[in-house]
């Protein structure tokens, strides 16, 4: 039987004292004071609800990034569940066919409820807008009772709206379990809590209450489905929040920074800290990431590429990046820095190669003594930080130019562990566009820079007092510094000009 109307009832749930909150009406909307809550039958909600595959284009991923990620699998096993409850669910077929197992079959409940927000009619998902004759209309009966209007077309074959009028919070999963033209022998509806015309901002916190909080999925995998959770103020306020998040995430990058064999970094980072472990230490990778690419907003106005909110003047916006594109985006960046050194053949990388006996660098690139060298400031902590500050001042001031939000991400995400073809894959969609050539542009640049320490052989007293200038933490600022100046005097524009706004912005 076709349903168009359902019956609901009103929750009201607003305390006074929430009125006191911090509410934004472009960012952060005041809620209404209640929630819905009804009954549906699963296929229904599944054709009203959509429960986008997120496999949108262009620039529709800001806003429909706001579900989890579908594992069929996962599906798949509730989908078994269903029709046979526990332990039923998890026999082979020639179990099941076994009549002596027959005892094991039981009723597969999915009593909790499906998290969800109705839309109001024209809210914008991207450049889609909701119509209003797919939306869902809401009437209260009295201060308890509602009743919901469903689409007239939501049972029509070619019924394929845009924009959804539901979009799922939390519970796709058990959604996906059935098939939208599904029919049952009997009944199988879902208990739905429904809030209305809720901000995404609004969604990414109740996600984290119900996901994160009780410690259910990885925190950090989180943060790659609601990004806006990387910026929010009250997760930086709190122990299991933003600083964890941050700490965690850069132990994540540089675990693949050493881990990926496309990386220069393969199997040379120290990530025990001790004498034998490597050049730089992982502790000190994991502070110089928090420091860079994923420090938040400050108020210089360049924060971390991965950590922040991008502030432009048409609007501010995070990066919807997950680990695997964030991973890539280091290896392009170090990976390009050490082609180009490869290829150089000036004073200091010439002095760093002399000095450990190699001078024919053709076909040799991971080994350059010039990077690996323990006379070069690149296999410092000093150097690391200088390297990850001015890759992230540029590409953050310049991310508008560059269309880094374009980068869309369509396939599913491991809950527990990074797959090294993911990062692959995201090196590869990033090797094909413009920002490879600025990433490779800002690396020419650098390679100019003498990069030897105070402590290389046969220096002169005056090129030993300039390099010691990049000793103690003094020597981050003063590095960092001097690389931006470098990158200021170049002829290559857009490099030329990006380092100017950093420099204006810094005040250096």
């Amino acid at each position: 039987m076709k349903i168009f109307k359902i019956n609901g009832l009103v929750n009201n749930q607003w305390l006074a004292e929430w009125d006191s909150v911090k509410f934004d009406e472009h960012f952060r909307r005041k809620p209404q004071p209640h929630f819905y809550i009804f009954s549906i039958k699963a296929s229904t909600l599944k054709r009203l609800s959509k429960v986008y595959p997120r496999t949108a284009e262009g620039n529709r991923i800001h806003d429909i990034g706001i579900q989890r990620k579908h594992d069929p699998e996962r599906s798949s096993d509730i989908k078994k569940y269903v029709h046979g409850g526990f332990p039923w669910s998890e026999l082979s077929s020639r179990q099941k066919e076994n009549n002596d197992n027959d005892h094991l079959k039981m009723p597969g409940w999915l009593p909790t409820a499906i998290i969800a927000n109705i839309l109001s009619p024209g809210t914008t998902r991207g450049s889609e807008a909701l119509e209003e004759h797919n939306s869902i209309g809401i009437k209260k009966v009295d201060n308890n009772l509602c009743e919901l209007t469903l689409p007239e077309e939501i049972y029509e074959e070619n019924w394929d709206p845009a924009i959804a009028p539901i979009e799922i919070i939390d519970g796709q999963h058990r959604l996906w379990a059935f098939d939208k033209d599904e029919e049952f022998d009997g009944d199988f509806e879902f208990p739905v809590i429904a809030f209305y015309d809720l901000d995404i901002t609004w969604q990414a916190y109740l996600f984290y209450t119900i996901n994160i909080k009780p410690k259910k999925i990885n925190a950090s995998l989180a943060f790659d489905l609601y990004p806006i959770l990387r910026v929010q103020e009250w997760l930086e306020h709190s122990a299991e929040g933003n600083k964890v998040y941050k700490e965690t995430r850069a132990q994540e990058l540089t675990e693949l920074l050493w881990s990926h064999n496309k990386s220069p970094w393969y199997k040379k980072i120290n990530m025990l800290g001790d004498s034998k472990g490597g050049l730089v230490t992982q502790a000190a990778f994991i502070r110089s990431l928090l420091a860079s690419f994923i420090k938040g907003n400050s108020n210089q106005s360049i924060g971390g590429l991965f950590g922040s909110k991008i502030e432009t003047i048409e609007k501010d916006y995070v990066l919807n990046w997950n680990r695997p594109q964030q991973a890539a985006f280091l290896i392009l960046i170090w990976s390009n820095l050490l082609k180009n050194i490869s290829k150089t053949d000036n004073a200091w990388t010439k002095l760093l190669r002399e000095e450990n006996g190699q001078q024919n660098m053709e076909g040799i690139i991971n080994d350059d003594p010039a990077f690996t060298s323990k006379y070069s400031l690149l296999s410092t902590d000093q150097g690391v930080r200088g390297v990850l500050h001015v890759y992230n001042d540029l590409c953050y001031i310049n991310a508008k130019d560059l269309e880094l939000d374009a980068f869309v991400w369509n396939d599913e995400l491991k809950e527990d562990y990074i797959e090294l073809k993911d990062v692959n894959k995201a090196l590869d969609n990033f090797s094909e566009s413009s920002v490879d050539k600025f990433i490779d542009n800002i690396s020419k640049v650098i390679t100019n820079f003498n990069w030897v320490t105070s402590s290389t052989p046969n220096l002169s007293e005056t090129e030993r007092k300039n390099q010691m200038v990049f000793k103690g933490s003094s020597g981050y600022k003063e590095l960092r510094n001097q690389l931006l100046q470098e990158l200021v005097k170049s002829d290559i524009v857009d490099v030329k000009k990006t380092a100017e706004k950093v420099v204006k912005i810094l005040n250096y």
